[in-house]
């Protein structure tokens, strides 16, 4: 392992690794894993991937478990990066891709944050963890921590997703509901923490969910033979998968696997909760509760992310943007890949692809670049933001193919 410490950067306070630490002590801020890149570069070369699994876990020098021993798993893959074609010609495109999340354990991204959060916390001795959640995270840390036998304590949104809630019951947590928002579970939490001195689990409130989340990064360089993309957009909500990309790409930079400029990031938001957007469009270093948020695309919908300074240095370093889409538009894009592409994904992926013609037309995206889209779960998460009005048939009707003109 090469984990050299950890550092808080603002403040750029330095703590050990080795034990449990949550946010910085000096200014509150999220802790980040920092790597002794330099033997990173002088031991890590793009030939032994080869040889590798086709997991997350392929990247090991860049993930901070000292011990392999430690690892909880649950059958990660490396996720497709699926060419959209059909939707190429439809919005003038030539090279638009598909990063498909919904092929994780548990059905979406938060799988990767899981995977190794809790598998440091395994390796730190953790018997229980607190966190809010608008779902798939909660979900995900859930399964894991069964698995490494950690105990969860979950709260979420009452309206949350019913799958989602069921996730969490099933595999044996200690699951909650909030008659409001993630801000209002997260209040809950934080007294539970205090309480009963729980690992706060809660997003960029332990530093490893990032460094699972960046693993997206490295599959995406990997997957195009380490030439960057031009464009990565992200559905973002607390966005530490934003975070994530952008730490994975400069670590790649950083050892040599990728040379060149980084991929501007753009972060996708929904209208009716789109508090990085009114930052990145005020050029704002942090951004300001959202009140009464609301959207159809539940998983991002955060009022305000503990992280945001960080999504916004993402944005403005590599010269990207932020867009906020409504939920209408969410819902007709999701719909329209599912027919051109057979793919069904969720409404926060959806917003990605909305957001992609949006940026196209106002001439932000050029025609011959390379973009990526991140979907980050599977459709069928969302049973509900389908409306179906199938025609029924008595079992003694004969189909006529004027019925379905």
């Amino acid at each position: 392992m090469y984990v050299s410490h950890l550092e808080c950067p603002k403040c750029n306070k330095e703590f050990n690794h080795k034990e449990l630490n949550q946010l910085c002590t000096s200014c509150k801020s999220p802790l980040l894993v920092i790597y002794d890149l330099k033997a990173v570069k002088e031991n890590f070369k793009k030939e032994s991937l080869a040889s590798r699994n086709f997991n997350l876990w392929r990247y090991k020098e860049l993930l901070p478990i000292e011990d392999e021993k430690n690892i909880i798993s649950l059958g990660e893959v490396i996720t497709p990066l699926i060419k959209l074609e059909k939707l190429e010609k439809k919005l003038g495109l030539k090279n638009l891709y598909l990063k498909d999340e919904g092929f994780n354990p548990g059905g979406s991204f938060k799988s990767r944050g899981a995977a190794v959060g809790i598998s440091k916390a395994k390796e730190l001795n953790v018997k229980s963890f607190a966190m809010p959640t608008n779902g798939n995270a909660g979900a995900a840390w859930s399964i894991y921590a069964a698995r490494a036998d950690i105990k969860a304590y979950i709260v979420m949104p009452i309206n949350a997703p019913t799958i989602t809630r069921n996730e969490c019951i099933v595999s044996g947590a200690n699951l909650f509901l909030v008659d409001g928002l993630i801000s209002d579970a997260g209040k809950i939490v934080a007294k539970s923490i205090d309480k009963y001195k729980f690992m706060d689990a809660s997003t960029l409130k332990e530093p490893y969910r990032i460094e699972g989340k960046k693993t997206m990064a490295f599959e995406i360089a990997e997957q195009f033979d380490w030439e960057l993309p031009d464009i990565i957009l992200y559905p973002t909500g607390g966005g530490v998968g934003l975070i994530g990309i952008f730490k994975a790409l400069k670590e790649l930079q950083e050892i040599g696997f990728v040379k060149g400029k980084l991929p501007r990031l753009v972060a996708v938001q929904a209208s009716n909760c789109a508090p990085i957007v009114k930052a990145y469009e005020r050029k704002q270093q942090e951004s300001i509760f959202w009140k009464n948020s609301n959207t159809v695309a539940f998983g991002i919908n955060v009022p305000k992310a503990i992280g945001d300074f960080l999504v916004l240095e993402a944005i403005y370093k590599t010269g990207g943007c932020a867009i906020a889409i409504k939920d209408e538009d969410i819902l007709k894009y999701q719909e329209l890949i599912a027919k051109e592409e057979g793919l069904f994904i969720c409404p926060e992926g959806a917003s990605t692809l909305a957001a992609i013609e949006e940026l196209y037309k106002k001439g932000w995206i050029k025609e011959d670049e390379k973009v990526v889209l991140l979907n980050t779960g599977s459709g069928l998460k969302y049973p509900n933001t389908i409306i179906s009005n199938p025609t029924i048939l008595n079992p003694n009707d004969e189909i006529s193919i004027e019925t379905f003109f």
